[in-house]
């Protein structure tokens, strides 16, 4: 899913199959577009959370979390130097009751320093 219809032509051209859909990640409803069952996990990668509008990251992660299955998992990536803060991440985390199971800086799980530019975020629903 991507806000910008010109990404998803070019995403249903080169990678043919997979179901691509216009919309605002804030205001997910995948039962709309005929997913009605939640998923096992969510992947958010390529520092989704850094582009999407500005105070709705708490909007985003809650409608992730109402597509994912009680005690299923949400894994997010984002470069924690583009504008949107591990600590203003894990406030918003709380705010819609999503917990940190474990926290990497590299999606080849390196470990997280206070040098790290880069954070990957595994969440429990």
């Amino acid at each position: 899913m991507d806000v910008d219809p010109e990404l998803i032509a070019a995403a249903t051209e080169d990678h043919p199959g997979p179901t691509w859909l216009v919309g605002d990640l804030a205001r997910l409803d995948l039962a709309s577009s005929g997913q009605t069952e939640p998923f096992d996990a969510a992947i958010v990668a390529g520092n989704v959370m850094t582009f999407v509008a500005p105070g709705t990251e708490a909007d985003v992660l809650r409608s992730l979390k109402a597509h994912v299955r009680p005690d299923g998992q949400i894994v997010i990536g984002f470069g924690v130097d583009r504008g949107y803060a591990i600590d203003r991440f894990d406030a918003d985390l709380l705010t819609v009751g999503l917990s940190v199971e474990q926290r990497f800086a590299t999606w080849d799980l390196r470990p997280l320093t206070a040098e790290s530019n880069f954070n990957v975020t595994i969440l429990r629903v």
